[in-house]
């Protein structure tokens, strides 16, 4: 049975691959402020805020939605940004119910447990999220995700889907987490391991058609096998590794910030510091998917092309 399909955030880095390996069977319906590069699907230039999202999901008979809108890197407006996450994804779910959606994916993110001392080496999904209100994003991941909590519990009806990604890695990712690895030199903290768990891009894209497709529900963590310290992150990328103790990192972030050479304040210490490490337990005997490459895999893969043009 064909699908009819809405895509939030459709042409973001996810949400342009996600289009392309969707089936050509079904009706793909795709919104986003950003003109597409190539039209491959129905496109409405909007916000996920707008009410009008609800006449978009009645023209089309969307039965799926995939939310994939979010502000990753903050703008430094925090009530702006508040409200395209929290606010913009109550407007999809609400649109949802008004026009009998019957399923909806939603990308959160491994932030939504926070960054804390006291984490578990290894996070499962019925871990408390703990999202930390000094990171925006980590903050707004746990507000959206305790949204998606009650609307499931009230409106059983609208199936949901939560994916936890871990770092996401590819030919052509860019995000706050490259962005460390692109300086000339890697920052760790003494003391801390600063484990990174890595997810490949096209693993994230195939989990999310199968979990559409087949209608998946619940709470799943998005990770390679493994883990990677920092070391060793510096050892394969061929860079050097400072180690400083937290009061020193913690006053050269406030500097740094000051001066606009960082985008991480010394309140952020903790997000370099207590790495949320994801365990793909359930992703892997619930779900139903193996991811293809492991955390070392991806990050070997994404060292060997970072730099490419995107495909």
């Amino acid at each position: 049975m064909s699908l009819n399909i809405l895509v939030t955030g459709c042409e973001g880095y996810i949400g342009r691959r996600l289009i392309r390996q969707l089936d050509a069977a079904d009706k793909v319906v795709g919104i986003d402020l950003k003109a597409p590069e190539r039209q491959s699907c129905h496109y409405y230039p909007l916000d996920i805020r707008d009410p009008a999202l609800s006449d978009v999901i009645a023209e089309h008979q969307i039965t799926h939605v995939v939310h994939l809108a979010s502000v990753l890197q903050a703008s430094g407006d925090r009530a702006r940004d508040y409200d395209i996450d929290v606010n913009g994804t109550k407007n999809v779910l609400d649109a949802c119910l008004r026009n009998n959606v019957s399923h909806i994916t939603v990308t959160s993110s491994g932030a939504a447990y926070g960054y804390h001392a006291d984490n578990p080496a290894w996070l499962s999904e019925s871990a408390p999220l703990r999202g930390n209100e000094d990171f925006a994003y980590s903050h707004h991941k746990r507000l959206v995700e305790e949204m998606l909590a009650d609307y499931a519990t009230q409106y059983p009806q609208l199936r949901q889907l939560v994916l936890r990604p871990g770092t996401v890695l590819g030919t052509t990712t860019k995000n706050p987490i490259t962005d460390l690895f692109e300086k000339k030199r890697l920052l760790a903290i003494k003391g801390s391991a600063s484990p990174f768990i890595f997810i490949w891009d096209e693993d994230v894209v195939s989990i999310i058609v199968k979990g559409v497709t087949e209608s998946k529900t619940g709470r799943f963590n998005l990770a390679g096998d493994g883990a990677m310290p920092i070391t060793e992150i510096a050892e394969v990328l061929g860079k050097p590794l400072l180690t400083l103790p937290a009061w020193l990192l913690s006053g050269a972030l406030s500097v740094g910030h000051a001066l606009n050479l960082t985008q991480y304040s010394a309140r952020q210490l903790d997000f370099l510091r207590y790495r949320p490490v994801l365990s793909n337990a359930a992703l892997k005997q619930e779900f139903g998917y193996i991811p293809r490459k492991t955390s070392r895999e991806v990050f070997a893969f994404y060292a060997n092309t970072r730099g490419r043009a995107d495909e």
